[in-house]
């Protein structure tokens, strides 16, 4: 779960891009933050940079610096760790720049996945709200003017039309509620990783997130195995970066093979990580030793694969909701309407 103390995915992405191409021209780790400083223009990231700037500058090491600022995630500091140990540094803050901008990418499908489904429920909301508050009653007062009552659902909903009136202070109260639950699932870390839970029980939702969590995978593998780490230390590393608890489960799995003398791509299939074709894609990347190059390529391909399924989620929801609140609509007018021609007709 990313905690809310940590960079965003796009400021975790920004800093590693620049980083990368101080370091790529041989400017200091002190030299390089005194330079990213000047441009930085959020209060925390500056913080943070000044920090690293401080300790780089009385020869503490870069990861050690970044650890301190308590902004940067645990995976972040291991891997910009490892990339000193084993003189790869300058790889490594470019393969993280380009994770978080991945990671970002889907995180900004998901909100636009979520956000279209709660416009089109407030706004059928306020269009129920409205023809019950407001719309019925005046096709009450006809009814009486003709001498008539309403019946069936329409008298239903007269009754719940009453109730609004009488208790608008209550509908006022609940939909500040449910406002202030929104905000928490979507705002608060806590909020998030339950609305993450919930999701994942959904058939559509545990789909995405098995997508995502895959990617994830694919792409912490890549950037370990460029930094020459073996494939039991990179499963250490990538289980920080999976949220998904079926992945950590198969991520053990992975790791329980590895000690039985399987081979990687064989732990993989084993453990069910990927799909089978996936899974030879590994084998072959395994053979011509471009594990890296196949973890990228198998990492943009769950990447659109993610995004196609997030599209056809919007694309199945919209036309759904937009029927239900027709249907709403007509069932209510009908209700209303048909017995008024009934009863124009009589005095007719």
């Amino acid at each position: 779960m990313k905690n809310s103390k940590f960079l965003s995915n796009t400021e975790l992405s920004l800093f590693c891009l620049q980083t990368y191409h101080l370091f790529k021209a041989g400017i200091t780790p002190a030299d390089g933050m005194e330079i990213i400083l000047e441009d930085a223009s959020d209060s925390r990231l500056k913080q943070a940079i000044s920090e690293i700037k401080d300790c780089c500058m009385i020869g503490e090491p870069f990861s050690e610096a970044c650890k301190k600022t308590g902004v940067f995630p645990e995976y972040v500091i291991n891997m910009i760790s490892l990339g000193e140990e084993s003189g790869h540094l300058t790889e490594i803050m470019s393969s993280l720049s380009k994770h978080y901008e991945r990671e970002q990418t889907i995180a900004d499908s998901i909100k636009d996945a979520v956000r279209y489904p709660l416009i089109m429920i407030a706004m059928m909301f306020l269009v129920v709200i409205v023809l019950i508050a407001k719309v019925l009653p005046i096709f009450n007062q006809v009814f009486i003017q003709l001498g008539a009552d309403m019946t069936g659902f329409a008298k239903s909903l007269l009754s719940v039309s009453e109730a609004l009136s009488k208790y608008s202070f209550v509908l006022l109260v609940v939909l500040l509620v449910i406002i202030l639950i929104a905000l928490f699932l979507t705002k608060s870390a806590t909020g998030k990783h339950m609305l993450s839970n919930i999701s994942s029980h959904l058939p559509f939702g545990k789909s995405i997130k098995a997508s995502i969590s895959a990617g994830r995978f694919a792409s912490g593998m890549a950037m370990t195995f460029s930094s020459g780490l073996d494939a039991f230390q990179s499963l250490d590393l990538i289980k920080l970066l999976i949220e998904n608890e079926d992945y950590k489960r198969k991520i053990e799995v992975c790791k329980a093979a590895l000690s039985d003398g399987d081979t990687f791509p064989e732990a993989l299939k084993r453990a069910k990580i990927f799909s089978t074709y996936y899974s030879h894609m590994v084998i072959v990347g395994s053979r011509t030793g471009n594990l890296d190059l196949v973890m990228n390529r198998i990492a943009d391909d769950y990447e659109n694969e993610t995004e196609d399924k997030i599209r056809s989620l919007i694309s199945t929801l919209e036309p759904t909701l937009v029927i239900i609140l027709s249907m709403f609509v007509g069932l209510v007018l009908l209700s209303v309407i048909l017995p008024l021609l009934g009863v124009m007709s009589m005095i007719g």
